[in-house]
């Protein structure tokens, strides 16, 4: 990544290049990096193929001021914090759900090294609702985020177990990967209809107070606590509420298979 493109995905999260560096830098960027850049899956539901190429990447989520889900995510995030001097490895992750843990490569996270030295820290841009700042991964005791009480816990042959408020939510290995082992599974994300992501399209990001999301056709907003729900009804009001809340000026609804009739 060049000097400028670093100094136009700075400017697109809003922090500025004398802010990162060290371990508060990357607390800093972390969360500004979820205000500003939503979790979404909306190319899967506008017929845009997904591609983990990273020119791709920096042209979706910083040239285009999209957004994207895991792979994307942390993947332009990693490409970021390497320009800035960190060392950065991706690892895979499986994600608990009802049925237990979820196949292999399912998720993406990042070990970050900034350049002071600091951590090895579990940063995660890309699971939607997650931990505002990064977390330590060698401490094993509570950790306390606006977004919760996570805590790392050791698992079976060296993985690492992510719990918020007591629940599991992703198992990392943490055996270094590249993009390019998460695309087959980035592909099944898109097409299978056994993904999540292919049944409802979601955008989502981090607010000061809470967090703001379209689910479908419903708005939801979180401020301190409080959750308010508003139906767009219409067409112009999806696409307004896209542009206004996320900087998404899209040309067309995403199709959604949850609002077509049974």
């Amino acid at each position: 990544m060049d000097h400028e493109t670093v100094v136009t995905y700075l400017n697109r999260v809003g922090v500025p290049a004398s802010a990162v560096g060290d371990a508060a830098g990357l607390r800093a960027l972390h969360r500004a990096h979820q205000q500003t850049v939503p979790f979404e899956n909306l190319s899967i539901h506008l017929a845009e193929p997904i591609s983990l190429d990273e020119r791709d990447l920096i042209d979706k989520i910083v040239h285009r001021r999209r957004g994207g889900f895991c792979y994307e995510l942390n993947g332009a995030f990693a490409l970021l914090l390497e320009a800035l001097g960190a060392q950065v490895s991706r690892v895979a992750a499986r994600v608990y759900g009802e049925a237990g843990l979820s196949p292999p490569f399912d998720h993406l996270a990042l070990i970050v090294r900034p350049p002071d030295g600091s951590g090895p820290w579990l940063a995660d841009v890309g699971f939607g609702s997650h931990s505002d700042y990064p977390l330590l991964l060698d401490v094993r005791q509570d950790q306390e985020d606006p977004a919760g009480r996570f805590r790392l816990a050791d698992a079976s042959s060296g993985d690492i177990d992510v719990l918020k408020d007591g629940q599991p939510q992703y198992r990392i290995e943490t055996r270094e990967r590249s993009l390019a082992d998460c695309v087959p599974t980035c592909w099944w994300q898109q097409t299978s209809p056994l993904s999540h992501f292919t049944q409802s399209t979601i955008c989502s990001r981090l607010t000061p107070g809470g967090r703001v999301s379209i689910s479908g056709r419903t708005l939801i907003q979180t401020r301190d606590g409080t959750r308010t729900e508003q139906q767009l009804a219409t067409d112009d009001a999806l696409l307004a509420a896209y542009r206004d809340h996320f900087g998404i000026d899209l040309s067309r609804v995403p199709d959604d298979p949850a609002a077509r009739p049974a």
